[in-house]
Parts: structure tokens; sequence; C-alpha cells
């Protein structure tokens, strides 16, 4: 809806605090008399009026006036003055970052001011940025804003574009115009490109990372800050052309149509419209909402309500008992907490107002009094009210305020300032934010085409940074716990020490392999099987020393592949073969020479193993298994490192090798050999079971069966 209000902006507080100065002057508002007479172009009384303020770093409000720019103490008197050397513009707010503030003058310049350095040398206000616009252009510079995360500085110029600006050095990191060409297709303006342009100030989410600005033709732009990539253009040409951008910082961005009177909230992932909600008519077209932490946006309407819109849509109308009789000119002020809100009611004596058509026009006349009101939007608690005149009328006489023209905003700055009524606790901008971009629901969306790749491209940086960061840990583990590194042997001592080792565990490899060889063409070769044993060991020792002083963490213990090599093993007396099985069991078999042998008989060599245990025998016949215990007799006969077959070894054979076995032929063991022991020794049957045995046989030598782990 659009409307027009006839009554002059807060006129009680015009005449009551326009009366005359004190008589002992501060020295300040001499220099502000002396500032106003050296410009006769600017009326009477102007000099002495302030800009949209804002509250600083440390609780000071700030504020323009002239050539000069203010700032106050919670209590209204004087904390310092700049000067400028230039008239400000009243229409745009300052931006403040961290200590620093940035305004526009009159004649196109962006100036930045540095209040610490009034106590120093160094210069206390300069030059940002100076735009000379091109003849028969206008090319004012229509709003500014900044961002602490990507530390930048946002300008929007008419006719030009949107510029970014870093704030550390003040080259320019990029720009981007309304009309774009993506896929081959021209996108923004909707056509009208001679004439279309930027309008609006660049809106900051500090949540998501992105711009928000709005062209001449109704159309809402959502750009990226690190990349200007745009996210989404969404047309509300079709509501209004004249829109107010208000971020939420929650997920959520609110737009405001004044002339309509109609708030809606859109998703900042998709630009698409998430609610919309009809208030009473507003002021002006330049009034801007308030979004409190919780996300709840708050506007003033001329009918007296208050209207608040939740993030889901919901909307509220405060302050019903005054609302008939009283108007709300300003906008609404945070307090320092971030929860609550500061209101300005204008007591009417005669108020009336008439809809026809879309259009509610309301008309007012004699402001009585002026209701000041600090609430909550969203639980709708009203922690303090207060009537003008009355004990604010007292606060204010009494401060440096008194001498400047005020309206509403400026009355509502200062009681947030000073914390009038606020009883809770203070936070930073910061924890604000925070706090706010927390209310975010995460969704799951495709952001923008040009963004994804760079965000493929970080994460596999990411990742190979995180794998090569693993290695240098693990390797730096290992080399803490080496022994020879720390005895000052150095790192590289180590390496040559475990190249030599790799070196002699290829050749002994080399020479084993020739020794099997030899070993398996000439298996009586004595001399041949023990210089093989040797070669085993020396190279089981090497291996050792490489898997545990010299080890970095990539070698694979040979023993552990299942290896099926042989390890012969001879003393002169006796020769004995060895077989490792791959599930931590071992066979070992002894045969006994005799030098009055007479029969030669060939013997082969049949194993079993599991993972329960291992049998190993010889036979020149059929094997069978005999499960009944041995004498006492033959058990202790034999060598004293042999073990015969108990009935518990028996037991643990699985249940697969009692109706099977598995012969393994030994090519190195084929020989003859005559059995001195006693026939009365008891015979043993090897059959497997569930056949018949077909033959017996005299063993000629003794069977052992041992398990190792």
């Amino acid at each position: 809806m659009a409307m027009w209000f006839l009554l002059p902006r807060l006129c009680l507080v015009l005449s009551s605090l326009a009366g005359a100065a004190r008589s002992a002057s501060p020295v300040v508002l001499q220099w502000l008399n002396a500032s106003a007479a050296e410009n006769p172009q600017i009326p009477p009384g102007v000099g002495r009026a302030l800009s949209t303020p804002i509250i600083g770093h440390g609780g000071n409000l700030i504020a323009c006036s002239g050539k000069n720019l203010l700032a106050f103490h919670r209590n209204g008197s004087f904390a310092w003055i700049v000067p400028l050397g230039y008239n400000c513009r009243q229409d745009i707010r300052l931006v403040t970052e961290r200590d620093k503030i940035y305004l526009v003058t009159e004649d196109n310049k962006v100036v930045k001011i540095t209040p610490q350095n009034l106590q120093t040398s160094a210069p206390t206000s300069e030059v940002f940025l100076s735009h000379s616009p091109a003849p028969g252009k206008s090319e004012q510079i229509i709003g500014l804003s900044t961002s602490s995360s990507y530390s930048s500085l946002f300008i929007t110029i008419a006719n030009r574009g949107l510029f970014s600006f870093s704030l550390r050095d003040g080259q320019l990191q990029w720009s981007a115009g309304p009309v774009i060409d993506r896929f081959g297709y021209r996108l923004g303006c909707k056509g009208n490109i001679s004439g279309c342009y930027f309008s609006s100030a660049p809106v900051v989410d500090q949540c998501e990372g992105t711009l928000y600005i709005s062209n001449t033709e109704g159309q809402l732009y959502s750009i990226f800050i690190h990349s200007r990539q745009y996210r989404w253009i969404q047309d509300l040409s079709s509501i209004d052309k004249v829109i107010t951008i208000v971020p939420g910082n929650n997920g959520r961005m609110y737009i405001l149509l004044p002339r309509k009177s109609i708030v809606l909230g859109l998703d900042v992932l998709s630009g698409n419209i998430s609610f919309q909600q009809s208030i009473g008519p507003l002021s002006n077209e330049k009034i801007l909402p308030a979004v409190d932490s919780n996300g709840w946006i708050s506007m003033g309407s001329l009918d007296g309500f208050l209207y608040s819109v939740s993030p889901d849509g919901e909307i509220r109308k405060f302050l019903q008992r005054t609302a008939p009789n009283s108007v709300i000119h300003a906008s609404p002020v945070l307090d320092c907490s971030g929860f609550s809100v500061y209101i300005s009611q204008t007591i009417m004596e005669e108020k009336s107002s008439q809809t026809i058509g879309d259009y509610t026009y309301v008309s007012a006349m004699k402001p009585s009094s002026i209701l000041f009101t600090l609430l909550a939007p969203a639980t709708g608690t009203v922690y303090w009210t207060e009537k003008y005149p009355g004990q604010l009328s007292n606060l204010l006489y009494s401060s440096d305020l008194e001498y400047f023209t005020l309206d509403e905003t400026i009355l509502l700055t200062a009681l947030s300032a000073a914390r009038i009524g606020s009883a809770v606790q203070c936070y930073t901008k910061r924890q604000k934010i925070a706090w706010t971009c927390r209310k975010a629901k995460p969704k799951f969306v495709h952001g923008d085409p040009g963004d994804h790749n760079h965000v493929l491209l970080l994460f596999f940086f990411q990742l190979f940074v995180i794998v090569i960061q693993a290695v240098v840990v693990r390797f730096c583990c290992i080399f803490w716990k080496k022994k020879k590194l720390q005895k000052n042997n150095g790192l590289q001592k180590f390496l040559e020490k475990r190249r030599s080792l790799h070196s002699k565990r290829r050749v002994l490899g080399k020479i084993i392999s020739e020794l099997e060889q030899k070993a398996a063409q000439d298996a009586s070769s004595n001399e041949t099987l023990e210089h093989l044993g040797e070669m085993v060991k020396a190279k089981e020792c090497v291996e050792r020393k490489l898997y545990t002083s010299y080890s970095l963490g990539r070698d694979v213990l040979g023993l552990r592949r299942g290896s099926s090599s042989i390890l012969p093993l001879y003393n002169g007396k006796h020769k004995s073969h060895s077989f490792h099985g791959a599930q931590r069991e071992s066979i070992t078999i002894f045969n006994t020479l005799s030098d009055s042998s007479s029969l030669e008989e060939d013997r082969t060599s049949s194993s079993y193993s599991s993972s329960s245990g291992s049998y190993s025998g010889s036979s020149s016949g059929d094997m069978e298994f005999d499960t009944g215990s041995r004498s006492a007799g033959e058990a202790g006969a034999g060598p004293s490192n042999t073990a015969d077959v108990t009935e518990g070894d028996q037991d643990k054979l699985p249940a697969d090798v009692e109706s099977s076995y598995q012969v393994f032929m030994n090519p190195l063991y084929a020989q003859g050999e005559n059995s001195r022991r006693s026939l009365s020794e008891r015979e043993e049957f090897l059959m497997p079971q569930g056949s018949a045995p077909t033959k017996r046989m005299w063993p000629k030598r003794r069977r052992t069966l041992s398990s190792t782990n």
C-alpha cells in the first residue's frame, strides 16, 4: 500500500530541543558554529543537524554534522570531534568496521576515519576512494557496506556497478554490473540495458558470504563475495520496483516493499519466496526495519502498530493499546543485547485514515507527546516504557545533544547507546552474528555452478594435504622410536645401513636358491645342506634387523607370508627337515643314519596341517590313522627331542580330516635305512577312515608330531 503523511517529522522534539543554548558554550560548539559560518550556502540551523547515527566501538553514538564527525558518550556528552574537510552525505548511513569509520561526502568521496589517531601524529581522516563521474553522466555513490570476514568494502555507484575494495590496501578486488551473459543468454535488467543500473546499497549476509543488491527494474541479485559469481536473480517487478533489502543472517532474507506495505521472506539458497505478509502503511520509502538475533524483523507503521514477522512468516502486532491515537515515524533500533528493540510512538490529538483501492491515506495533527518502549518481539515482553516530556526531558537537557536538531531516529539510537531501561546483558557484534547464524536451517541444495569447481578443487587440495601430513606424522613417529637414530648415528648412517641390509638379503636369497637346486639334485650331500642351513640363518638375521631396528614401517615379515621353504639342519649324525605351514604349524621328521644298513626302502613323507593340530609320518605302503594310545615303552623310546602322538592330539584333528587326508611328496627326502629298533615295538597302522586296511608295515623309524605357535 502507498501512503502520505501531512505531519512534519517530530515537531514536538524539534520545538522542545531547539531552545537557546547555554551561556557557556563548549569549545566543540564554537567549532561547529565556525564551521557553519564558512559555508554560506548552508541554511541557518542546518549546520547543527545530525545524520543518521550509529553505535560505534565502545558504545559511543557517532554521527556526522556538516564537515565534522562527532562522537557522544553514553550520557550524551562530547567524546571527540574529527574535522573532515568535506560535507558528509546525510542520506547515506555511516559504516563502521572494527575501530574505523567510513562515510560518503557530497563530492563523491569515501573517507576513512581512525579515531585512535587523535592522540598520535598519524592522520585521523584520509580519502579512501575518490570517484570522478564521466562528463554528462550521473554517477553518484548510492551506498556502501563492509564485511569483516573478507576484509572488503563494497560500494554501489549509479550507472557504473558494484565494486569491491580491500580494506587493507584499498585495491580493487572485483566489479560487477547488472547485466550478465550465462550459457549464451543475457540475464538482468529485462532488456532495458541502457537505463538500468544498481539502485540500492549492497547488503552483506554475514552467515552466507553473499551480497544482495537490486536494480532499477525491480530485480534482486545474490552474489558470492569471494568469486563475484551470481548465485541467483529474482524478479520482483510484478509486485513493485522499489524494494528495501534486509539481511536475516539466519538462512532468510527479508524484502520490504514500502509503497505496497508488504514484507517478503526469501530463501537465501534459491531466492524463492517463503512467505508474504501485509503490514500497515509506512512513513517513507527509506525506512529500514530492524532484525533481532532471533531473526524477527520489526517495523513501525502509521497506524500506530509495531509489526514483527518471524523467520517462518508468523506476524504479530504490538502496542495495541496506544495504537489508535498514535503513529510510528522512525524505524526501531536494536538494543545492545540484540534480542529487543526500542520503539517510539508519537501520540496525536487528531488522527484519521482512509483506504482507496490498494492505497491507505493517514492524516494526523497536533502531536502531544512521545512514548518510548523497549520490548522483545519474539516473546512480546515489555521491559521498559517512558513518556516524553517527562524524565527523559531532564536527561536530554543535561547532555550536549541539546545543541543539535534531533529526530526520533537520533533519540532512539541515543537511548540504545545509553541502555536506558535495559537490564539484559550486552553482546558484541560478532556474538550477535554467531547467535543468529546458528538459527539457520541447513538444506542440501546445489550451489552456483561456477562455484562448484572451486569447491571440488578445494576438497582435493585439502585431501592431498591431509595425506601428506599423515605420511609425515607416521614416519616421524617411526623414526622417533628408533634407538639407532637416538645414538647420534644420524639419519644418513641409518639409511646407509638399511640399504646395506637390503643388498645382503638379496645376495643371500640368490645363494639360497642355488643351494636348494643343488640339494634337490644331490640329496645325500651333507655339506650342501649344512651350507644351506647357514645361509637361511644368515638371511633370517638380516631380515630381523630390517623388521625391527631398521624398519620404516613398510617391510613385511617373510615368515608371515606362508612360505613353503625348507630349513635343513645337520649335526653329523641326524638329519632333519622342518616344514612350516601357513597357519603357524610345523612338522619335523627325524631320520637316524645307520652305518650297517643293508636294505634300501623308498620313503615318502606325508604331512597334514590345520589350525588345530599337525601330523607327520612316513610309510612305504598305504597309511591309516591309529587312534589308540601308545604304550609306555614306546613313549620313552627314541631321541629326547621327539614327541609321541597322544590321544589329545588326535582329538584336535578337524572333522574333515577324519574322512580324508592329504599327502605331500618331499623331493629332498629319499633315503634307505635299516632300523635297529626291536621288533617288539608296537605296530602302527595308517589307514584312511572308512576303508579297510590293505597292507601292513613295520615302521623303520619313529614318527613324530610337533605343533609350534
